[in-house]
């Protein structure tokens, strides 16, 4: 199973304690499941035994070493007992919180910054997921017919847009007021839209991630179509 999660494990991770988490994987793992992420505690002192976060396309896995290492306790939600995840970030880590529908919480703390923000940025993709009605075990709707079929709707609706010449338009946050985007709990990364944004190339690896974060903070609320954030994401993973 490492030599699968080689693509994913790439901040830091600590070997010995990943090497442990996916030896009790093996056996967890239901058919058609799949890894997304793991992010493992690091605290300012050493940590022996560090707890650690699994995010599958199916649920969320806690990891807690018990008995000085020599076991391994499991807690596991599924993605659609989940009501909300956030990321809180301090100065010697960050906390990553998940809530669920019967109003229990759960944190890991001191997580590396980048790990966080992964754990953060595939747990939201699994809740959108399970907002638009798209089951993880199913083939999603291509995006063209998603596009086709807002288009069509926008097209049928009697409302007066003003037209706005395509040649002016680079990006969709050029043309959506601060006032437009409703506001975000606290305890999410909020990352405000310059007015005048730098080219891509450019920003730094921190300010890619909170841009490509704030395009789908965007289309969550419905600012702006799948397409255009495809298009928006294709730009920026690259330089990441």
């Amino acid at each position: 199973m490492i030599d699968n999660l080689k693509k994913i494990l790439n901040e830091d991770q600590d070997p010995k304690a990943i090497e442990k988490i996916t030896s009790k994987l093996e056996n967890l793992l239901m058919s058609n499941e799949e890894v997304g992420y793991i992010a493992v505690q690091k605290k300012p002192a050493i940590t022996v035994f560090p707890d650690s976060i699994v995010v599958t396309n199916k649920r969320i896995i806690l990891c807690k070493p018990k008995n000085l290492g020599l076991s391994m306790e499991f807690m596991d939600y599924d993605w659609d007992d989940i009501a909300g995840t956030f990321v809180k970030e301090g100065f010697l880590g960050s906390d990553f919180t998940f809530s669920t529908k019967t109003e229990l919480t759960h944190t890991v703390d001191y997580l590396p910054k980048n790990q966080a923000r992964k754990l953060y940025t595939y747990a939201k993709e699994q809740l959108d997921i399970l907002k638009k009605g798209v089951s993880t075990n199913i083939n999603p709707v291509p995006d063209t017919e998603i596009e086709a079929a807002v288009e069509a709707a926008a097209a049928n609706a009697a409302v007066e847009v003003e037209e706005v010449p395509t040649e002016e338009v680079t990006h969709f946050a050029e043309i959506i007021s601060a006032d437009m985007i409703p506001p975000v709990q606290d305890t999410e990364l909020e990352v405000p839209i310059p007015h005048h944004e730098k080219k891509l190339s450019d920003l730094s690896k921190d300010e890619l991630f909170d841009k490509l974060n704030n395009y789908k903070k965007l289309l969550d609320n419905g600012l702006i179509l799948q397409g255009e954030y495809d298009r928006l994401k294709n730009e920026i993973l690259p330089l990441l």
